[in-house]
């Protein structure tokens, strides 16, 4: 697997959509994930550290991990069916670390021909919950969890990496959401929402 980071949003030359950039460690690759307007704002958000008046729903999401003493290991997008990406979230019950730091050395002494507990926790102690990769993204960046990627799917979906190029669509990504008023993005959101619900907003590049 490759852990990806997330480069920022993008507008798509053509539909002028948003996409969302990962990138791999070597920064010379580079996986599009389109997504809808309002997944843009809630990644864009959760980026620059924005403090919202109401919670967003992703605000809302961690809130509710955290009250159910959830822990978000990490975002794991592992695989491409149909060109729609694939995510899961990989979730800890935060009791479990209490319960592994009460462990006496000679206990795991005792167990060393098993599994490590770090491996025990990445099988199948761990929580998969099945998720959009956009929503995994935004979740992820708010508590600062790890944004995984079969290399697989990296090989398949990645194109080459241009910094100039793609410091101009966030930027002008940036300049559309300046322009744009809330009545006006919420009037663009819902003329959207019958062609959302028929295509899938995840789409790989072609």
């Amino acid at each position: 697997m490759v852990e990806m980071s997330v480069i920022g949003i993008a507008l798509d030359a053509a539909s002028r959509s948003p996409i969302v950039l990962l990138r791999d460690p070597s920064r010379r690759r580079q996986v599009p994930i389109w997504i809808d307007q309002a997944q843009a704002h809630n990644i864009m958000a959760g980026l620059n550290g924005e403090p919202s008046p109401r919670p967003l729903s992703h605000d809302l999401m961690v809130s509710l991990l955290a009250a159910g003493e959830l822990h978000l290991e990490r975002v794991i997008i592992h695989a491409i069916e149909d060109s729609t990406f694939r995510a899961v979230l990989k979730l800890s019950h935060d009791a479990s670390f209490d319960e592994m730091e009460d462990l006496s050395e000679d206990s795991r002494e005792d167990s060393a021909d098993c599994e490590p507990i770090e491996e025990q926790q990445t099988g199948e102690d761990l929580l998969n919950i099945d998720a959009r990769p956009s929503d995994a993204i935004a979740l992820a960046i708010r508590t600062g969890s790890s944004i995984w990627m079969l290399e697989e799917v990296v090989a398949e979906a990645s194109i080459a990496v241009d910094a100039e190029a793609d410091a101009e669509d966030r930027n002008e990504f940036r300049r559309f959401l300046d322009q744009v008023s809330p009545a006006a993005m919420v009037r663009h959101l819902q003329s959207r929402q019958p062609k959302d619900e028929e295509t899938n907003d995840d789409t790989p590049l072609e």
